[in-house]
């Protein structure tokens, strides 16, 4: 079997091992902490990211990066902000990197593809994203996602049969800048919803603010080079319905506790998983206004973040802005 490098042992990092080691297939995965790979080099478990998990026995951990010159295809799960730091002390040579972190780089408002890119200029870059929960995956339960493939079906050609497995069912697409945006937008819409659950507005308001945040995704991916049909698709609508329905969600969690009053700091605060959507509404709300893109929802968002306003004061000016066309563009 064809030996698949994981660099990020939190929760999708360790639940992406899990399901490609299902048939056999060798996954080497790299953690930062050395307790962390120990302990799934010895128990075949990670009690600290995903502790529902027990890790096939062809999952081997290690903290050296080093150990990753000899693959052909490595998947990045790092948090989005550290993701240039890590793929940058990577062995040179031409491999395929596929980015499955969710995020814009804080400073420079870059894509991960565009900060791996800098990074490591040789790699053949790729990116899967989609509606998935880890703890689901893990448990080999049924999931699809976008599997997008910056050199085109070539690529695709590649990468599909080392990431396919019966429960997990890859869908190609050549619209690399959509996926990404997808998994980037649909983070700060989850803290929204969060946010509606934690003051108990209703399904309603939920529903509503999926609709409107799609919008605002579809807005801001078009102004970037996005295909509609991308983000229509399981990286862009799919993900963003999964996120802001479930506590299962760490941004959905996080908005939830800001609707119920407690500061972003409070809500940070002793975590061991990121929410990437805090980092991500800040860069995005600055790139929106810089280019003129109405994002009133992620613009809130990064108010109730940055602490200038509570929830229900956000929610207020919100539902206070002018009555519009549903589909006017600016809405």
């Amino acid at each position: 079997m064809s030996s698949i490098g994981i660099i990020g042992a939190g929760a999708w990092g360790t639940a992406l091992a899990q399901a490609l080691a299902s048939d056999g297939s060798a996954v080497t995965i790299w953690a930062r902490e050395p307790e962390l790979v120990e302990e799934i080099n010895t128990s075949q478990t990670n009690s600290l990211f995903l502790p529902s998990a027990r890790l096939a026995e062809t999952v081997r951990a290690t903290s050296d990066l080093a150990d990753f010159g000899g693959l052909s295809a490595i998947l990045v799960v790092t948090p989005a902000q550290h993701l240039a730091r890590i793929v940058s002390q990577l062995p040179e040579g031409p491999r395929d990197l596929v980015l499955c972190s969710k995020g814009i780089e804080a400073g420079t408002g870059l894509l991960m593809s565009d900060v791996a890119r800098n990074a490591t200029p040789s790699a053949r870059l790729a990116v899967l994203s989609g509606p998935t929960f880890a703890h689901e995956v893990a448990a080999g339960l049924p999931t699809a996602v976008t599997l997008a493939c910056a050199q085109g079906e070539a690529q695709w050609e590649r990468l599909a049969p080392l990431i396919a497995r019966p429960a997990l069912r890859p869908y190609y697409s050549d619209d690399v800048i959509g996926a990404e945006i997808g998994g980037a937008v649909k983070n700060v819409l989850a803290i929204a919803c969060g946010v509606v659950e934690g003051l108990g507005l209703g399904q309603n308001a939920r529903a509503a603010l999926i609709a409107r945040g799609y919008a605002e995704m579809v807005r801001f991916g078009l102004a970037r080079g996005a295909k509609a049909e991308t983000l229509a698709g399981l990286c862009g609508l799919g993900d963003l319905v999964l996120t802001c329905s479930s506590t299962s969600s760490r941004n959905f969690s996080l908005g939830k506790a800001l609707g119920e009053g407690m500061s972003a700091a409070e809500a940070l605060s002793g975590k061991n998983s990121v929410a990437e959507g805090a980092h991500t509404a800040p860069v995005l709300a600055e790139l929106a206004l810089r280019d003129g893109i109405s994002m009133p929802i992620v613009v809130a968002v990064n108010r109730l973040l940055a602490g200038e306003l509570p929830a229900r004061a956000v929610v207020a000016e919100l539902l206070s802005r002018p009555l519009r066309p549903e589909t006017e563009g600016d809405v």
